[in-house]
């Protein structure tokens, strides 16, 4: 389990997220901001299956897998929520409550137990990655490292 987040933590980030929302001019709708919260208090990377669960014991009423992925696109395009691409889950943006610019975000995904954690990588340090990367035809999707290996808990 990651760390959870208390509850005046969630109203800053509320409120930060809804603020990033009216700067993108896109509406944090109830059941989106509900969704986020869901994400936060999961405090792990969760499937959008998982995360219906969560949703559903939090609010006491169910919501389709397609309405949580919608959601979470939503919420990814608003980098208010990471995708691990290679797990097929969703993290809530560790710098969630800072309104700072970060850097890319990198993920350390542990292969015992599962657990992600979020690091910043030096732009520059991407952007020769993706210079030696590209340099072979490559051609990069996602400025998104996910690296594999065993956490500090399970070594």
């Amino acid at each position: 389990m990651g760390h959870s987040h208390h509850d005046d933590d969630i109203q800053t980030i509320i409120e930060n997220a809804q603020k990033t929302c009216v700067e993108e001019g896109v509406k944090l709708t109830p059941k989106r901001e509900n969704i986020l919260i869901a994400i936060i208090k999961a405090g792990e990377a969760v499937s959008a299956y998982e995360l219906a669960e969560v949703y559903r014991e939090l609010y006491k009423q169910p919501i389709p897998a397609m309405s949580v992925y919608r959601i979470l696109d939503f919420l990814v395009e608003l980098s208010l929520v990471h995708k691990l691409t290679s797990a097929n889950k969703y993290i809530a943006c560790s710098h969630i409550s800072c309104s700072h610019n970060h850097e890319i975000p990198q993920f350390l995904i542990c292969e015992e137990c599962q657990s992600v954690t979020e690091i910043g990588v030096k732009n520059n340090v991407i952007e020769e990655l993706r210079g030696s990367v590209e340099k072979t035809g490559f051609k990069l999707t996602t400025q998104q490292l996910e690296l594999k290996g065993i956490c500090a808990n399970c070594q």
